[in-house]
């Protein structure tokens, strides 16, 4: 196999990402990323260390965490695994709101915790593409009484992950993944593998893997309330056999991901189940993630040029939804 593992080798095959991706990352919790959370009845947080990461979902009433501009509050009883959440461990975190497609994702490290609540000192708020979700048809589930019991079966079946990696510095990331069943990851013995697909083009998640190849998933069936769980030692290949596994639409992959010594392990999740996702409610009709980006570039300390330049862009009204819009019709897979 044709292993990837140096950022030179993959910027080789999916090129250098571009500088405008980071404008839209802001270092606060501004008002429009408040009401996302008053909204938001579940995350997947990952937590870590130098060692690696680890997983978890945390869920319940909309509005069960809250922020204030730099610090995040997760109610302990809110997680899945509150053990994980230590001070001085690294965060990364994914929110949701039903019926809409872009996940709200805030990053920094966890300050203390006191009085039953995690305190997430918040260093990077920004929200992310809603191809994963799309691809996975993730609100338009009904609920599942009934998910498959057997781990390889679960994992076929499985739509939607979201994928916990750490950087040599020890910052913590998460990456939604999401793809039809069948499409999106396989168990072959003791490997797991997933595929790469067209997102925002930061590839965060496979930068941190190069340095750090000490990953954690979490795995889900829309419609379901169990979530399979599992870590590992991940690769990255652009070898053509394992990545034609993984084609879509007639469209196959740029790369995929080997993970080793893998350990995984399914369970209902109570974050899930209090989270009550399925069918889902009616989109919020005062969220616009489109405006979230405008706000986001807007808000962004860069004042250079390519700044400025895309300020420009955004602050057309209409016209960053169209662009969207648009991404979302032609670059899918």
């Amino acid at each position: 196999m044709s292993d990837v593992d140096s950022i030179a080798g993959l910027e080789a095959i999916m090129g250098k990402a571009p500088p405008a991706v980071n404008l839209k990352v802001i270092d606060h919790v501004d008002a429009t990323a408040r009401r996302w959370l008053e909204a938001s009845p579940l995350m997947f947080a990952g937590f870590g260390d130098a060692n690696g990461i680890a997983i978890t979902l945390g869920g319940g009433a909309a509005g069960f965490a809250a922020a204030d501009d730099k610090t995040l509050a997760i109610p302990l009883a809110a997680l899945d695994a509150p053990a994980l959440a230590v001070p001085g461990a690294s965060f990364g975190s994914l929110f949701l709101v039903p019926g809409i497609g872009e996940t709200l994702r805030i990053n920094g490290r966890v300050a203390a915790v006191a009085d039953g609540d995690v305190q997430v000192a918040v260093e990077e708020c920004y929200v992310h593409c809603a191809k994963a979700l799309i691809r996975s048809c993730f609100w338009s589930a009904d609920p599942i009484e009934a998910a498959p019991a057997a781990i390889p079966a679960f994992a076929a079946a499985a739509c939607f992950m979201a994928l916990a990696t750490i950087d040599a510095a020890g910052h913590a990331d998460l990456s939604p993944k999401g793809d039809p069943a069948g499409s999106m990851a396989h168990l072959d013995g003791d490997q797991f593998w997933f595929a790469d697909r067209p997102g925002n083009r930061r590839t965060d998640s496979f930068r941190n893997l190069i340095a750090q190849p000490r990953i954690a998933a979490a795995l889900l069936i829309p419609g379901s309330a169990d979530v399979a769980i599992l870590g590992g030692t991940a690769m990255l290949t652009d070898d053509e056999t394992a990545r034609a596994t993984f084609a879509v639409q007639g469209k196959v992959p740029l790369l995929a991901t080997r993970v080793d010594d893998v350990v995984i392990e399914r369970r209902p999740s109570a974050a899930l189940a209090r989270a009550a996702l399925w069918p889902a409610a009616p989109a919020p009709a005062d969220i616009k993630p489109a405006k979230m980006f405008a706000e986001h570039v807007r808000l962004n300390k860069d004042k250079g040029l390519g700044a400025r330049i895309a300020g420009a862009f955004v602050s057309v009204p209409g016209l960053m939804q169209r662009g969207l819009d648009k991404d979302y019709k032609d670059n899918l897979y």
